[in-house]
């Protein structure tokens, strides 16, 4: 329950004197306005940064709230699992293209690469349209059209179970050899693969089981990884852990991790790329 404010107090005083009530109005601040950052949040409630971020990364410990970088964002306003695939294209759509560009230029023509699904590999797809001689296997339905058709020699689709709503398939990482008795190894150059969230204390995850037991085989079938996620995915942590943050050898985003994440992620050799930077 909010403390009441004694007359002739105004709320943000209010607030100041009692830390528990300014974690209330802040809290119902973020559920209201969906998305905003440190400095935003200080001048509304007249208290230090630091202090913000300490209450942002409680609140967003119980759950509360997302912690994203440089402020937060309310959990209604992330995209649900079963949002359409077409929205989930528009969030963060600035970001994901800038990150596409980026991790496009850590792919050598004539070179054979494994993509996953995702809106962020997506905007990688399009993003590919200048190189040349490629081998691309992916599980996304929806990146076969994004391609330009000079940009690829070889295009293959991983079979599997059908996610219409996601637009990507599910299952083993191979192929089946012409007789049908066997699985094809397959090896690649360079895996690109977008994640849902990234934490220092577990990784890499996302939000379904069997699909980061697949991008686990594509991160075991690739001399290189590329991670690729913008930073509303910062500190978060989903259901199924892919894999730990030293199994990739670039992470590519939009803005620099926060401090404890990026110090992890040079700890276990990972290159940090990020866009505009």
């Amino acid at each position: 329950m909010l403390e009441t404010p004694a007359p002739g107090t105004d709320r943000a005083s209010t607030a100041r004197r009692f830390p528990a009530g300014r974690k209330a109005e802040l809290a119902a601040y973020v559920s209201e306005a969906g998305q905003v950052t440190v400095a935003e949040i200080a001048e509304r409630f007249d208290v230090s940064t630091d202090t913000i971020r300490r209450d942002l990364d409680h609140l967003a410990a119980e759950g509360v709230l997302v912690r994203t970088h440089g402020g937060a964002m309310s959990k209604s306003a992330l995209p649900q699992i079963n949002t359409g695939f077409d929205t989930r294209l528009g969030y963060q759509a600035h970001a994901k293209e800038k990150i596409g560009s980026l991790a496009a230029t850590l792919v050598d023509d004539n070179s054979v690469v494994m993509i996953n699904a995702g809106t962020t590999t997506v905007a990688l797809a399009r993003a590919l349209k200048d190189h040349h001689g490629l081998t691309i296997a992916t599980n996304s339905l929806r990146l076969p059209p994004e391609l330009s058709t000079d940009c690829f020699r070889g295009l293959y689709v991983f079979g599997g179970a059908v996610h219409i709503a996601d637009q990507k398939t599910i299952g083993p990482v191979s192929f089946h050899s012409s007789s049908g008795h066997h699985d094809l190894d397959v090896q690649c150059d360079l895996a690109l693969l977008g994640v849902g969230a990234v934490s220092a204390e577990t990784g890499y995850s996302t939000s379904n089981l069997e699909e980061a037991a697949m991008m686990s085989e594509m991160m075991a079938r690739a001399s290189r990884v590329a991670i690729l996620a913008d930073s509303s995915k910062f500190g978060r942590r989903l259901f199924a852990q892919i894999a730990s943050l030293g199994r990739a050898d670039y992470f590519v985003t939009d803005a620099e991790p926060p401090e404890e994440l990026a110090g992890m992620m040079r700890e276990n050799g990972v290159e940090i790329l990020v866009s505009g930077a």
